[in-house]
C-alpha cells in the first residue's frame, strides 16, 4: 500500500496526498455481508442535537466484521482485499470450506489466495487467530480481545500493534501503540501481525469538501464564541478564554477524566504523555 502525491491543477490539491489503492482487489463489497447504515447528524431520538459537528457526507454500507474469529479449526481462504470506508483499515473477504463468508480485519503482508485459520492448533502466521497462551513472546498482534469470548477491541486501526511481552500465570502482559503495558486473560484471542494500511497516517485531505463527504462538519473554537455558548466565549478583542475547558466546563489538556477504576489493577505501566 501506498500514498500518492497529487499534481497541483488546483489549489487545493497542492497539498492533497491521498491513497493509492494498489492493494485493493475488488470494488464491490460482498451483499450478504452488508447492512444499511443510518445517518443521526447527531440528533437523538428527540431530535435534539447532543453531538455537535456532524452531518452531511456520503452514504454508507456498514461491513459486518468478524472481530470474535470463533471459526476454529475451519480453515478459510482469502478471497478479495478491499476497502471499507468505516474503518482505515483494509478488510479481507475469507471463504471458510464449510461454505461460510466473513470479513476480517486484513493485517499487512496477507495476500489473496491465503489459507488462514484460527482456534489452538492454528501456526503463528499472518492472520491467523491463537489464543495468548500459544502465541510465542515478542510476537506483534493486533485486534486483542479483552475478554474470553467478547471480540478484539485493542488495536484494530490502520498500521497499529501490539507486542506479547510476557506471561505470568493466567495473564498474558502486553504492549499497547499507546505505550500502556497491561494484563490480559491468556483465554483471550489475538490475531498474528500488523494491521494493514500503514501509510493512512501520511494522507492529507487536502481542502474542506474532502472532510464534508466524509461527514464532519466545520469545528468551532470555543474562544470564538460568545460567553453565552462557551465558558471560554465572549472577551474584549482576541482574549485567551482563560483555562482549556470543554462546553460543559470540565478542565481539558492534563485535568484526568479516567473513572474506570475496576481495571486500575490489570495495568502495570500507564500510557506515555
Amino acid at each position: 500500500m501506498a500514498v500518492k502525491k497529487l499534481r497541483p491543477i488546483t489549489p487545493s490539491q497542492r497539498h492533497t496526498i491521498v491513497d493509492s489503492y494498489d492493494d485493493i482487489t475488488a470494488s464491490r463489497p460482498e451483499g450478504s455481508l452488508v447492512v444499511r447504515l443510518k445517518r443521526s447528524g447527531g440528533r437523538n431520538n428527540d431530535g435534539k442535537m447532543t453531538m455537535r459537528y456532524i452531518g452531511g457526507g456520503h452514504r454508507r454500507m456498514y461491513r459486518m466484521i468478524d472481530f470474535r474469529r470463533e471459526k476454529h479449526g475451519v480453515e478459510g481462504i482469502v478471497k478479495t482485499i478491499e476497502y471499507d470506508p468505516n474503518r482505515t483499515s483494509r478488510i479481507a473477504l475469507v471463504f471458510y470450506k464449510d461454505g461460510d463468508k466473513r470479513y476480517i480485519l486484513a493485517p499487512n503482508g496477507l495476500k489473496v489466495g491465503q489459507k488462514i485459520v484460527s482456534g489452538g492448533a492454528a501456526e503463528p502466521e499472518i492472520g491467523n487467530a491463537l489464543f495468548l497462551k500459544d502465541i510465542p513472546l515478542g510476537t506483534l498482534i493486533h485486534n486483542v480481545e479483552l475478554r474470553p469470548g467478547q471480540g478484539g477491541e485493542l488495536a484494530r486501526s490502520a498500521g497499529t500493534y501490539a507486542q506479547l511481552a510476557a506471561r505470568d500465570g493466567k495473564y498474558a502482559v502486553i504492549k499497547l501503540p499507546s505505550g500502556e503495558t497491561r494484563m490480559v486473560l491468556t483465554a483471550c484471542l489475538a490475531t498474528i501481525g500488523t494491521v494493514s494500511n500503514a501509510d493512512h497516517i501520511q494522507e492529507s485531505l487536502g481542502k474542506a469538501g474532502r472532510s464534508r463527504w466524509m461527514g464532519r462538519r466545520p469545528r468551532v473554537r470555543g474562544v470564538a464564541m460568545n460567553p453565552v455558548d462557551h465558558p471560554m466565549g465572549g472577551g474584549e478583542g482576541r482574549a485567551s478564554g482563560g483555562h482549556p475547558r470543554s462546553r460543559k466546563g470540565l478542565l481539558a489538556k492534563g485535568y484526568k477524566t479516567r473513572n474506570n477504576k475496576t481495571t486500575d489493577r490489570y495495568i502495570i505501566e500507564k500510557r506515555k504523555k
